[in-house]
């Protein structure tokens, strides 16, 4: 099946880019966002507004998600106006937002049942590689659909694996999480031991993040902690959305997770701060306001 009509919800920081990207592909892009302001400009780009999640639904070979939290993805899938109950049958859907593998599986169960396909397609790369199209795409849910859906990933990702069975995307996003979060703290950690030692700390990042302490988050933050730029490529408060999951998925496979429980310690002191809003870059403030 030629996948050739997309809709597309949540048209925020990260879906505007990947909305882009599917357009300069050649899809035909049907977006639908609660906020009617932050889908104004991609209409004008050429994608078509939607007033509703039904009348987006009901007229696409597949549907993206890309929203805050589980509970707007359960809000958008389930109900007589959601997704599940107005796509056609054989519709792909892809709900690409960091969400938990419990629901990921309600939704392909469901999903099934109405014949339609269904993908739980988190995604890593921030702003940056929204608007690149070189989003690292995690999958999970039947192969198939996954591979019918490959043209359109591909448009918008670069590492683009498929994980195995329903949720199993979501699991893989966790562990990228996971990873993050500790490495978050070492970057940090390192640019203010370079200001404490003397150091220029641009010309310590030339030399550091090419070796092997080398991380996305070195190469693409740490320049804007520089700058002093805590605008969100991911929001601190989405952050701790995912660290919440990672945790309780942990907890329930008996497993601890020390790195990952202090990293959400102390992004949420940031937010009671007020800096929920704020770039995951922006913990550096956590050293700031501790001097």
């Amino acid at each position: 099946m030629e996948l050739r009509t997309i809709g597309f919800i949540g048209t925020g920081v990260m879906g505007q880019g990947m909305v882009r990207n599917l357009i300069n592909e050649g899809y035909s892009v049907y977006i639908y966002n609660r906020t009617h302001s932050k889908g104004k400009v991609l209409v004008e780009e050429g994608a078509f507004w939607c007033d509703t999640i039904k009348d987006l639904s009901s007229q696409v070979d597949m549907v993206i998600t890309m929203v805050g939290y589980p509970k707007d993805v359960e809000d958008i899938y389930f109900g007589a106006e959601g997704i599940i109950a107005n796509a056609k049958p054989g519709t792909i859907l892809a709900d690409m937002t960091t969400s938990t593998p419990t629901l990921a599986k309600k939704i392909y169960k469901e999903a099934l049942e109405k014949g339609m396909h269904a993908i739980d397609a988190p995604v890593s790369g921030g702003d940056i590689g929204a608007k690149n199209g070189t989003l690292t795409i995690m999958a999970g849910g039947d192969e198939e659909a996954f591979r019918s859906a490959g043209e359109v990933f591909r448009a918008m990702g670069k590492n683009i694996v498929y994980q195995g069975g329903a949720g199993s995307g979501q699991h893989t996003k966790m562990c990228n999480q996971i990873a993050i979060a500790s490495n978050m703290i070492g970057v940090c950690e390192a640019l203010v031991y370079a200001e404490k030692a003397g150091l220029n700390a641009g010309t310590v990042l030339e030399s550091i993040s090419f070796g092997a302490a080398g991380s996305w988050s070195l190469s693409n933050l740490a320049p804007r902690i520089l700058k002093e730029d805590y605008s969100p490529g991911f929001f601190i408060k989405h952050f701790i959305k995912d660290m919440s999951i990672a945790l309780e998925e942990a907890e329930k496979m008996d497993l601890k997770l020390p790195g990952l429980k202090m990293a959400k310690q102390m992004y949420e002191e940031l937010s009671n701060d007020g800096e929920e809003n704020s770039g995951t870059q922006a913990l550096i403030k956590y050293w700031l306001s501790n001097e």
